[in-house]
């Protein structure tokens, strides 16, 4: 049959041994229902769906039927679960294959909600519609604030429900990843014990996402030089625009640097830095102030793993370890104020500058300032006004702002183009996802396509936005939910 989709399969990770998967496909469904596909993410891919009905696109993308070339793998990982290590693997999700667009570009393929494998454990392997829209739309606007992330390419329905708290629509994702190896990976791996498996799985990393380092004296110790320097990026990107990712465990942090599992993530409205939105995070392990320190805590779950890989000597190996992980929190404070000076329009250093952006941080904190609204209320924004920026206070803090950009020998239109090139002037804001997702459950998709929408353009100044600027103080107690 004619590949009229332009699948394009390479599938390089179910070539590894059985000990990093198995090979299981998809469960059939019931009833499968098309309801959204990504066209423009399938452009990217070079995927064309046009010639395919409704019906089969449905069958497709809820695994009933495979595209030819695919070869349906779940994965082995492990992880740090609020601390506590487990072993794990897609309890949920199968891997259908790696597409390869014509630049040569390799993603992983994955449905997310397939069924039963034997990773399992006591789950259904079923996923319900409203997180997987939640997924679609966080990840799309992710990628669209410029944050490296997984994507979405398709959501339908199954046909079946689902128990959770209540019967609930049951649906299926499909991801679009660079690779779904995680920290959790290595960590699989190196509790079999077996450095040959170990050395299997660093090697196929290296060549797949970090092939300049393949000449490398100490290519474990420049991996993990690498990862440190990606996964600050990533969290720096996350504080830069209010995200809290909510469940940041060891089989969350991927080896590509992608934002992965959008189950209680949720955007900060009110500046709080302990704010927590995951209704299992009971003790705030993974408040939006302890995302920094949790991605080194993670990174040295990384590090334990690649001790056989960095010398022969084991006290050698982790001394030099250490020294790289120790690296995180200079590197961390440099980049953070980097990204917040640039928030501020602040161009060259000034000594003064982080005192400056913690007294700003500190009146938000106090008064109950909305986060995003703050930094466009700075960029002279009309829709961004409020009568808590004529607190005197605020106004102590703005004279003295405006002080320090005189140090920038700049045009107020330079300045003001940077703050804009980091300040989304619209988020995903919490109480207007929630509305999308009920009406989306009710088969009304307007408000869900609506907000999409607005979402693609997060920087630009757009018509009839006003209505996604505010937040909604009924929300105060507001919690998200893993879906599983």
């Amino acid at each position: 049959m004619k590949n009229i989709m332009n699948w394009n399969f390479d599938n390089s990770y179910s070539r590894l041994s059985n000990a990093f998967k198995e090979h299981i496909e998809p469960i059939a469904v019931k009833n499968p229902e098309l309801v959204l596909i990504n066209e423009d993410l399938a452009k990217e891919l070079d995927l064309d769906f046009s010639k395919i009905d409704k019906s089969e696109l449905a069958a497709l993308f809820t695994g009933n039927i495979l595209p030819k070339g695919s070869n349906a793998i779940a994965q082995a990982y492990a992880g740090h679960q609020f601390g506590h290590f487990t072993m794990l693997g897609d309890g949920r999700a199968v891997l259908i294959g790696e597409h390869l667009t014509r630049n040569n570009k390799r993603y992983d393929i994955q449905f997310k909600g397939s069924g039963k494998t034997t990773f399992s454990r006591n789950g259904d392997g079923r996923a319900a519609l409203g997180p997987m829209l939640r997924e679609y739309i966080i990840s799309e606007a992710m990628h669209k604030l410029g944050i490296p992330s997984t994507r979405s390419l398709a959501v339908a329905k199954t046909g079946e429900n689902v128990i959770r708290d209540t019967s609930l629509q049951g649906a299926v994702l499909t991801r679009i990843a660079l690779s779904h190896i995680r920290v959790g990976t290595f960590q699989y791996i190196a509790a079999r014990e077996k450095k040959d498996e170990l050395e299997t799985l660093f090697n196929y990393v290296i060549q797949r996402h970090y092939p300049e380092l393949e000449n490398s004296k100490n290519k474990a110790l420049d991996l993990l030089t690498v990862l440190i320097d990606k996964q600050i990026d990533l969290v720096i990107n996350w504080m830069r625009v209010g995200f809290i990712h909510g469940v940041m465990n060891t089989d969350n942090m991927t080896i590509s640097g992608e934002t992965i599992d959008y189950g209680p993530c949720a955007f900060m409205d009110t500046y709080d830095p302990k704010t927590v939105f995951s209704s299992i995070d009971k003790m705030g392990r993974y408040a939006y102030c302890n995302q920094p320190a949790i991605t080194k805590w993670n990174l040295s779950r990384f590090a334990e793993c690649l001790i056989p890989l960095i010398d022969e000597n084991e006290d050698k190996a982790i001394k030099s370890a250490t020294e790289l992980i120790e690296t995180f929190g200079k590197k961390y404070e440099e980049k953070w104020l980097k990204m917040m000076r640039k928030k501020l329009g602040l161009l060259g250093e000034d000594n003064k500058d982080k005192f400056l952006i913690v007294d700003l941080l500190t009146w938000m904190h106090q008064n109950k300032v909305d986060y995003t609204n703050t930094f466009c209320h700075l960029m002279n924004l009309k829709d961004y006004d409020d009568d808590l920026y004529k607190d005197d206070n605020f106004q102590k803090w703005k004279k003295n702002w405006l002080e320090r950009l005189k140090l920038n020998n700049n045009t107020q239109e330079n300045y003001t183009k940077l703050m804009r090139s980091v300040n989304p002037l619209v988020i995903p804001r919490n109480h207007i996802i929630e509305n999308a997702l009920e009406k989306a459950n009710d088969s009304n998709l307007e408000p869900f396509n609506e907000l999409l929408e607005i979402l693609k353009a997060p920087y630009n100044l757009q018509e009839n936005i006003s209505h996604y600027l505010k937040m909604d103080t009924s929300l105060k107690d507001y919690k998200t939910f893993c879906g599983t």
